[in-house]
C-alpha cells in the first residue's frame, strides 16, 4: 500500500478504536477492576468460597475485556510510529503494511468480542452433544462432533472435562456433557445449539450405501451459585447409577453417577465425573439449574418476540448445519449460508468462520 493509503486507513482504524472502547465501557470497566482488586486485598476475603469465586470470576470477566483492548490499543500506537518512519523513509512501508494486516485481525478479534455481551457470555458453559435416531451410525457421528468440538476448544486456548457420557451400543456415544472452561466459552458456543446433519458413505455398512445421520447439541452456561433460580425437592427424582468411565479403583463399583430429573419440566441431567456421590449430585444441580435459566430466558425472550412482532430462530431442535462427505465435500450453515470445501479442517476443529459469521448475523 502507498503511505496515502495507510493513513486513511489508520484514521479509520483509530475511529474503530474509539468506538469500541465507549461500546465495551473500557473506562467503566477500568475502575469496576480497580475495586474488585481492593476488595481482594482486604484482610479475611478468602473466608467465604462463594464470595471470593464471585469476586475472582468478576476480575476475570473486567481482564477478559480490558486486557485485549489495551492490547490492541498498543499495536494501533505502534503502527503509528511506523507510519510516522515511513512519511521520511519509503522503505519502511511494507513493514507498515505487514503490522496493519495484524492490526486489522485483531481490531476484527475486538470487534466480535463486543458482540458478546450477554449476562453469561463472559463465562463457561456446558456443552451436551446427543445421538439421534439411526443406532451406531448416529451414535458414531455424535464422537465425530465431540473430537470436532474438542479440538476448537483446544484451539481457542479452553479447557474442558467430560462430566456424563453414555457410550454406544457398539461404536460412538449416546450422549455426552462437557465442561468447557475458557473466556467467553458460552458467547462463542452458544450458536452451535442444534441439529447438524451428517451424509457420507457409511463404514458400518457393508454395501457401503450413502447415511445420513443427526445429532443435536446443547449450550447452557455455567451460571453463578447466586443466581435466582428456585428448584423444590419434590419437583426432583434422584437416581443413583454406576458410572461408566473407562476404569479406576472406583469407577463402576460404586453407586457414584447421578441423575435427577426436574418432573414440572422434564429436564433430565447427570453426572459421573467425580467420586463422590455428593460432589455428583452437587454438579448436577448447578447444571439443572443452569438449564432451568436458560429455558426460563427463552420464555423471556419469545414472549418479547410475540409483543415485538420480531421472528427469531429456533435454536433448540432445528438444523442448523449440515456435513456432507459424499457425493462431495461441503459444509455448509444453513443460517448463515458459509460454506467450505474443507470438510477435513472443521471436523478437525477449524469451525470459527462458522462461529464468527453467525455471531456477526446475530447482532445486525
Amino acid at each position: 500500500m502507498t503511505f496515502d493509503e495507510l493513513k486513511e486507513i489508520s484514521d479509520i482504524a483509530k475511529e474503530r478504536l474509539t468506538r469500541l472502547r465507549d461500546f465495551l465501557k473500557i473506562d467503566d470497566k477500568i475502575e469496576e477492576r480497580k475495586k474488585l482488586e481492593t476488595v481482594m486485598s482486604q484482610p479475611g476475603f478468602w473466608d467465604s468460597r462463594e464470595k471470593s469465586q464471585a469476586t475472582v470470576g468478576a476480575l476475570s470477566a473486567c481482564k477478559s475485556v480490558i486486557e485485549p483492548f489495551r492490547d490492541v490499543e498498543a499495536e494501533y500506537g505502534d503502527f503509528e510510529v511506523l507510519l510516522e518512519l515511513a512519511e521520511e523513509d519509503e522503505s519502511i512501508l511494507d513493514e507498515a503494511d505487514g503490522a496493519w494486516k495484524k492490526l486489522s485481525a485483531h481490531l476484527d478479534d475486538l470487534e466480535l468480542i463486543s458482540f458478546l455481551s450477554g449476562k453469561f457470555d463472559s463465562g463457561n458453559m456446558f456443552f451436551s452433544i446427543h445421538a439421534g435416531a439411526g443406532g451406531t451410525e448416529s451414535c458414531d457421528w455424535a464422537s465425530i462432533l465431540m473430537r470436532m468440538y474438542r479440538r476448537w476448544f483446544e484451539r481457542r486456548g479452553w479447557k474442558d472435562e467430560i462430566v456424563d457420557i453414555q457410550q454406544g451400543d457398539e461404536a460412538g456415544v449416546k450422549s455426552v456433557t462437557l465442561r468447557v472452561y475458557g473466556q467467553f466459552a458460552y458467547g462463542y458456543a452458544k450458536g452451535e445449539k442444534g441439529v447438524h446433519r451428517l451424509v457420507r458413505i457409511s463404514p458400518f455398512d457393508s454395501n457401503a450405501r450413502r447415511h445420513t445421520s443427526f445429532c443435536s447439541v446443547e449450550v447452557f452456561p455455567d451460571i453463578d451459585e447466586e443466581i435466582d433460580i428456585e428448584i423444590e425437592e419434590k419437583d426432583l427424582r434422584i437416581d443413583t447409577f454406576r458410572a461408566s468411565g473407562a476404569g479406576g479403583q472406583h469407577v463402576n463399583t460404586t453407586d457414584s453417577a447421578i441423575r435427577i430429573t426436574h418432573i414440572p419440566t422434564g429436564v433430565v441431567v447427570s453426572c459421573q465425573m467425580e467420586r463422590s456421590q455428593h460432589k455428583n449430585r452437587h454438579s448436577a444441580m448447578q447444571m439443572l439449574k443452569a438449564r432451568l435459566y436458560e429455558i426460563k430466558e427463552e420464555k423471556r425472550r419469545r414472549e418479547a418476540d410475540a409483543i415485538t412482532g420480531v421472528k427469531t430462530e429456533m435454536g433448540w431442535g432445528n438444523q442448523i448445519r449440515s456435513y456432507v462427505l459424499q457425493p462431495y465435500q461441503m459444509v455448509k450453515d444453513l443460517r448463515t449460508e458459509v460454506e467450505t470445501s474443507n470438510t477435513s479442517g472443521v471436523l478437525d476443529g477449524d469451525i470459527d468462520m462458522f462461529v464468527e459469521a453467525w455471531l456477526k448475523k446475530s447482532k445486525l
